[in-house]
């Protein structure tokens, strides 16, 4: 975009897309119109998912990411931007330790990062090809090809008609299926058969939403652009984006490519090095959906899913505030006046607050809480990250003194300690005698507030990924334990991972111990 009869841009952002083979940084400018511009890029290979890895970051992965993080952030410092928003993809989603490489980046590089599920990353891709690609008039096949996963859209100039993200992505397929270079005819079969029965859905809905177009993001889908663009002596000079290329062309780079090994793949114009082992995997899927979908042209799209994270910020940012006077509760509305002041994390800190009131409704009776706990409980879960506010270190303290010098309206002193009491201890160290403000307080609302806290610290664990995948929980008290049964959009283990980290006080109120599980994973009582 250009910059040409603009005002001053209203905000400087950093929008990070984690995925399992390259973060990529962009740091644009946003205008008033809803515009934004490119100021800065980052592009670095971090490779995540390693032949062998059993489902866990290796130690030499994690210390490739966070040295890519602790990058981004010195060129993100550099230019001011304002605000981070990092997303991580499959490889961290879903490694069993994707939770301590998440809080290794909070401690070492200061990104606090979201992992995202499967949907809401092919939604932002989505967004992102709409804006940057001139839709065909009839619905197109959008493909994401990624390291862990790839995203399946069909969308027209203005809905996203469907969306789904697929364990098919080529550092997963090439670790599991490439045991042959070239690919043997055996590995080729192995690749095709597994696309095919993990594609129905996909076919169902395309067989709905007939296109002709294939719009390819990403890595791989650019790399495969550039080489048939050097074959075709047409090398964009400038960018890839809206380079189109027929079905034909893209079926003569196959037939050559893959009969190449590594070094003469090493050799072709327009593949990232990085990228050598990882090509003929991509290649074989892409050739697959060509061949099923009967596409005839393919295009590319530059933008993914890094401008998809900015184009959900700006449409959030940009929205006016909802009527607080709607709120006819003082005391409902004066937090809700405190938290849009406070840059507010709304859509983490609803579910942390949903999450709390379910825990607390099924353990209210045996902690000998009322529904005035409840109520101090939800406001504490909806502010209890706006010490973000100030700084991503101690947030928690953070917020301990905004809710304590902000004239809460309706409460009494008392409950405005609690509540920010209760917010403190939602992370990090549990209600200690040696803590002035907690200590300063009666008994009665020392237990308080260690029963309350107790519930926030797990709710919140249990947003660990601040993406709201846990969908249903429900609470089993029996035999001295006490088990807490999600239901999860995607993989658990970032929110399981959370949770139990956090669980040590609700053991200590409760007198059981404590077990998070997924909904049908067996009991251990």
């Amino acid at each position: 975009m250009t910059q040409s009869s603009r005002n001053e841009p209203v905000r400087r952002i950093t929008a990070i897309d984690l995925g399992t083979n390259s973060f990529h940084a962009l740091i644009v400018d946003i205008y008033s119109d809803g515009s934004f511009y490119t100021v800065d890029k980052l592009k670095e290979m971090v490779l995540l998912s390693e032949r062998g890895s059993d489902n866990r970051l290796s130690d030499a992965a994690m210390e490739r990411g966070l040295d890519a993080l602790k990058k981004i952030r010195t060129l993100s410092d550099h230019q001011r931007s304002e605000e981070i928003l990092a997303y991580a993809t499959s490889a961290i989603r879903e490694a069993e330790n994707g939770g301590e490489f998440i809080q290794k980046a909070i401690d070492e590089a200061g990104i606090k990062i979201n992992a995202i599920p499967g949907r809401v990353e092919a939604e932002l891709i989505g967004l992102a090809v709409q804006h940057g690609v001139k839709m065909p008039d009839r619905p197109a096949l959008i493909m994401d090809i990624g390291g862990g996963s790839v995203e399946y859209i069909l969308a027209d100039k203005k809905k996203l008609l469907y969306l789904t993200s697929k364990k098919l992505g080529v550092a997963r397929m090439t670790a599991a299926h490439a045991n042959s270079d070239p690919l043997s005819k055996e590995d080729i079969l192995t690749l095709q058969k597994h696309y095919h029965e993990n594609l129905t859905d996909v076919a169902e809905a395309f067989a709905m939403h007939r296109a002709s177009t294939l719009i390819g993001s990403s890595g791989t889908m650019q790399n495969i652009a550039a080489m048939i663009a050097a074959r075709k002596d047409e090398t964009p000079s400038f960018t890839l984006n809206e380079y189109e290329f027929s079905d034909s062309d893209f079926f003569k780079l196959y037939d050559d490519v893959m009969k190449m090994d590594r070094d003469e793949r090493a050799k072709l114009k327009g593949l990232d090095e990085k990228r050598i082992d990882l090509l003929p995997a991509g290649l074989v899927l892409v050739n697959y959906i060509i061949n099923t979908f009967s596409i005839r042209r393919v295009r590319i799209s530059s933008q993914a899913l890094r401008e998809g994270i900015i184009l959900r910020y700006i449409h959030r940012e940009l929205e006016d505030l909802k009527d607080l006077h709607t709120a006819g509760n003082p005391r409902r509305r004066s937090v809700l006046e405190l938290v849009h002041k406070c840059n507010w994390h709304e859509q983490h800190s609803r579910h942390v607050a949903k999450l709390s009131m379910k825990l607390f409704d099924e353990l209210k009776e045996s902690l000998s809480l009322d529904e005035l706990d409840g109520e101090l409980l939800e406001y504490a879960a909806w502010m209890h990250d706006i010490g973000y506010h100030i700084s991503h270190r101690k947030h928690h303290k953070h917020a301990l003194y905004i809710i304590r010098n902000s004239d809460l309206l309706g409460f009494k002193e008392h409950e405005i300690e609690l509540m920010a009491n209760v917010a403190r201890y939602h992370r990090r160290s549990t209600p200690k005698q040696r803590h002035p403000h907690y200590n300063r307080l009666n008994k009665k609302h020392k237990s308080r507030i260690k029963k309350l806290s107790a519930i926030l610290r797990v709710a919140d664990g249990l947003d660990r990924s601040h993406y709201q995948n846990v969908r249903k929980l429900n609470v089993v008290q029996k035999n001295g334990k006490l088990r807490i049964e999600i239901r999860t959009e995607a993989d658990p283990h970032l929110e399981i991972w959370g949770a139990m980290r956090k669980n040590a006080l609700l053991e200590e109120v409760t007198g059981c111990k404590v077990e998070v599980a997924r909904k049908g994973a067996p009991a251990t009582y």
